[in-house]
C-alpha cells in the first residue's frame, strides 16, 4: 500500500506508525512530515494548503489514497479538489467539513436532527453577545465559531470574565475571522470524553474512547490547550453505551448532513460531556484528533485499519459488522515548549532516550537545524504514549520516558488519566 499522509504534526506521525504496524512493506509519503515520520517514509515540503501540489503529489507517488490529517485542508477543499481529479482521499468535503469549521452550523445541524448538545446563542454583535451570556447564567462558556486551534473556547466564572473574552473576539479580534461568530453556550457539567469513528456516511466503526487534557496545568488549571495529554480507555464507557453514543450521536448528525446534500466520509470525531442526563456533544472535529489519536492507535484492534481508510477514500461502503476492540491501556503525555501556548519558544535542541519499552514517542513540533539536529520547532513538541495493561501502568511508563526526553523549557503535566486513576482507586 502506498498512502500520502497530509501533515506534519503527532497524528500524523501515530498515523504514519499505524499503517507501518499493519503493514510493515507499505510506503508512506507525508507532505510536509517532520523528523519521527521521516524514520518511517519520505518526507516532502509541501504546505498542507497547496491543494494543487498536493493533487500532482499524489499523482507523482501514484498513493493508493491520501490521508488528511488537519483541518485546514479540509477547510480549504482538498478532498472536493482531489475527488474532481478521480484520486482516493480519505476525509470530509469543505461542506461537511463545515461541521468543525463552523461551530454554529454544527449547533443548528445538532438542534435540527434532535442531536442532545449544550443551548447556545449565536452572536456577531457585542452588546447581543454579553445579554445572552446574562441570559443562561454562570459559569458560561464563550466560543468562537471558527477554527482556532483548540483555543477559542472560554469558561467564564464571572460575567467581567465573559465580557472581556466576549470583547477580545468580536472588537479586539483576538482570534481572527474565526472570532467574528461566537456562541454563547450553557456550561454542561460532566466528564469529558472523546470518541473518534470511521464512517462512509452511514456505516460507523467507532474507536477506543478517549479523554483529553484541554488546560496547560495539572488539577485541570491554567489556559486552554491544543490538549496536553489523552488516555485510554476511559471506563465509564462500556460496549453497550458506546452503541448508545453511535445510535444517539453519530447516526442522527450523518443522516442530516445527508440530508442537507453534505455527506461526511472520514473520521467524525465527537467531543462529548458525559452529564447526568447521558451524553451530550460539546463539539465535532472532522479528524482524527491531536492528542487522542496518539492514545487510541497503540491500542484500537481494528482489523486491517489501512485498507478501512482506503475503502472509504475510495467512497466505497464499509464493510458490515466491523467493529474495533482494544488491547491494553494507553497514556499520551504531551510535551510542550517554554511559552506554550501563548508564545511557545522554538529552536531548542533534543534528546531522547534509546532503549524504551513499551513507550512510542511521536514527533509534534521538530524540525531539523541547519547542522542536522533536531530541534523544537512548534508549541507542542512531543507526544509520549506509554502503554501497557492498566492505564496506571501506561501512565508509569509515560511520565518516565516523559521525565527522560531532554530539551531547554520543557513542559509537561504528570497527572494525565488522573480520573481514571481515582476512580480504580475508589473500586479498590
Amino acid at each position: 500500500m502506498r498512502v500520502l499522509i497530509v501533515g506534519g504534526g503527532g497524528r500524523e506521525h501515530a498515523l504514519a506508525w499505524r499503517l507501518k504496524q499493519d503493514d510493515p512493506p507499505a510506503t508512506i509519503v507525508a507532505a510536509p512530515g517532520n523528523p519521527g515520520i521521516a524514520e518511517l517514509g519520505e518526507c516532502i515540503p509541501v504546505a498542507t494548503t497547496n491543494v494543487e501540489r498536493l493533487v500532482q503529489l499524489a499523482r507523482e507517488r501514484r498513493v493508493d489514497f491520501t490521508l488528511v490529517g488537519p483541518e485546514a485542508p479540509l477547510a480549504a477543499g482538498i478532498v472536493d479538489r482531489f475527488r474532481e481529479e478521480r484520486l482516493p482521499i480519505f476525509g470530509p468535503t469543505r461542506a461537511a467539513a463545515e461541521i468543525e469549521t463552523s461551530k454554529a452550523f454544527a449547533k443548528g445541524l445538532m438542534r435540527d436532527a434532535k442531536v442532545p448538545t449544550a443551548r447556545a446563542i449565536t452572536a456577531t454583535e457585542n452588546d447581543r453577545a454579553k445579554a445572552a451570556a446574562r441570559e443562561f447564567g454562570l459559569p458560561i462558556v464563550i466560543k468562537a465559531s471558527g477554527l482556532a486551534a483548540g483555543k477559542g473556547v472560554m469558561v467564564c466564572e464571572s460575567f467581567e470574565q465573559a465580557d472581556r473574552a466576549i470583547d477580545d473576539m468580536l472588537l479586539r479580534h483576538a482570534f481572527g475571522v474565526a472570532g467574528q461568530q461566537i456562541l454563547i453556550e450553557e456550561f454542561m457539567q460532566g466528564e469529558e470524553l472523546s470518541v473518534l469513528a470511521i464512517t462512509d456516511g452511514g456505516r460507523v466503526v467507532p474507536l477506543v474512547p478517549a479523554q483529553d487534557h484541554k488546560r496547560l496545568l495539572e488539577g485541570d488549571r491554567g489556559p486552554n490547550t491544543g490538549g496536553m495529554g489523552a488516555y485510554a480507555p476511559v471506563s465509564l464507557v462500556s460496549d453497550t453505551f458506546l452503541s448508545e453514543i453511535t445510535e444517539q450521536i453519530f447516526t442522527p448528525t450523518l443522516q442530516a448532513l445527508n440530508s442537507r446534500g453534505r455527506p461526511f466520509t472520514g473520521l467524525l470525531y465527537a467531543g462529548l460531556m458525559i452529564t447526568a442526563s447521558g451524553p451530550r456533544v460539546v463539539e465535532f472535529n472532522s479528524r482524527f484528533g491531536d492528542p487522542e489519536t496518539q492514545a487510541v492507535l497503540p491500542i484500537a484492534d481494528v482489523p486491517q485499519f489501512g485498507e478501512l481508510l482506503a475503502c472509504v477514500a475510495r467512497g466505497e461502503q464499509l464493510p458490515e459488522h466491523v467493529r474495533s476492540s482494544r488491547s491494553g491501556a494507553a497514556v499520551t503525555t504531551v510535551l510542550a515548549s517554554e511559552g506554550y501556548p501563548e508564545q511557545p519558544r522554538t529552536g531548542a535542541s533534543i534528546r531522547i532516550p534509546e532503549g524504551l519499552r513499551d513507550v512510542v514517542i511521536f514527533h509534534a513540533g521538530t524540525s531539523y537545524d541547519a547542522s542536522g539536529r533536531v530541534v523544537t520547532s512548534g508549541g507542542r513538541v512531543l507526544s509520549v504514549t506509554g502503554t501497557g495493561a492498566t492505564v496506571r501502568d501506561a501512565q508509569r511508563r509515560s511520565l518516565d520516558a516523559a521525565r527522560r526526553v531532554e530539551f531547554e523549557g520543557k513542559q509537561f503535566r504528570s497527572d494525565i488519566g488522573w480520573r481514571e486513576l481515582e476512580r480504580d482507586a475508589g473500586a479498590a
